[in-house]
């Protein structure tokens, strides 16, 4: 059985412990907040944008090709996001193993967070590139430029598809590993068939049978622009929900650690009341037992 002297030492330590959770609890509490108004805020300009897109061209999203069928025999880009530091219960662990599902042999694994980057190293798949920073402090200038590149790598042949793998925010108690399709596979060219294909939508196109649209100054001009924009919204947006989600999961693990250190707490001050009392009790028996035989 522990002595006073040591129960009262592990008392101070979980007190100290207690204090430390909790201050990290309040902290992920105010950055899950800011993460929320920071999404909230881009909703509207992303749900704008996927509006022009549909309107400019409705059989055209920047995930796919408008024509052809995809082939994945190229080589695969995954853009994989954690955190860079601990405590946030399961969120680092879920996702580096859908990472671990999803990656092949001689793909290339873009981590952004120091956890994922290690893991990754660890298995073989080094980053090409360090963007720890981005996974405390999500940016969309950074992330364009991420898109940017690897659009460019696409489009030279050198990669066949890019893939984002992160944590969802769904509520503060749930957050969902996610395989998103950023840039897909280049069309293959189909063969031809004898059914007669769609119209296609040209700039030529009488505005009587796109009523309320104007196109200025075309449509595969107004494309070239939108897309981009609609992939690297995309990045920055997988940013701030995976940043949402670390801060919502070490809400979470921080207040069950709060709970678990308050009920510790609990049973070592009446065991050490326990013992404490039981002290006493025997010394004024041993007292009281010195007087009776004087």
């Amino acid at each position: 059985m522990p002595t006073l002297k040591e129960i009262k030492a592990r008392i101070g330590s979980v007190q100290s412990t207690l204090k430390i959770t909790s201050a990290m609890k309040l902290v992920s509490s105010a950055k899950l907040r800011k993460a929320q108004h920071a999404i909230e805020a881009m909703r509207p300009y992303e749900q704008a944008l996927q509006q022009m897109l549909a309107a400019v061209s409705p059989d055209v999203s920047p995930q796919s090709a408008p024509t052809g069928e995809e082939t994945v025999s190229g080589k695969t880009v995954i853009v994989a996001m954690a955190s860079n530091s601990s405590l946030c219960g399961g969120f680092n662990a879920n996702v580096i193993a859908q990472v671990s599902r999803v990656r092949r042999a001689g793909d290339t694994v873009i981590s952004i967070g120091r956890k994922m980057a290690d893991a990754m190293r660890r298995d073989g798949f080094p980053s090409p590139e360090d963007y720890t920073a981005l996974a405390d402090h999500p940016a969309y200038a950074p992330a364009a430029r991420l898109v940017e590149c690897l659009s460019e790598e696409r489009a030279a042949g050198h990669i066949d598809r890019v893939l984002l793998v992160y944590n969802h925010y769904v509520s503060a108690a749930k957050q969902v590993p996610v395989v998103e399709t950023l840039l897909s596979p280049r069309a293959v060219p189909q063969e031809a068939s004898d059914s007669p294909a769609a119209p296609a939508w040209t700039d030529e196109t009488p505005l009587e049978e796109t009523p309320d649209i104007i196109l200025e100054p075309g449509r595969e001009a107004l494309l070239d622009a939108l897309v981009p924009k609609t992939l690297k919204l995309k990045l920055f947006a997988a940013l701030l929900d995976s940043a949402a989600a670390e801060h919502a999961a070490r809400t979470v693990a921080m207040q069950t650690a709060t709970d678990n250190a308050e009920n510790l707490l609990a049973e070592l001050t009446l065991q050490y009341n326990k013992g404490r009392q039981q002290k006493i009790t025997s010394e004024i028996l041993d007292l009281a037992g010195g007087q009776i035989e004087a």
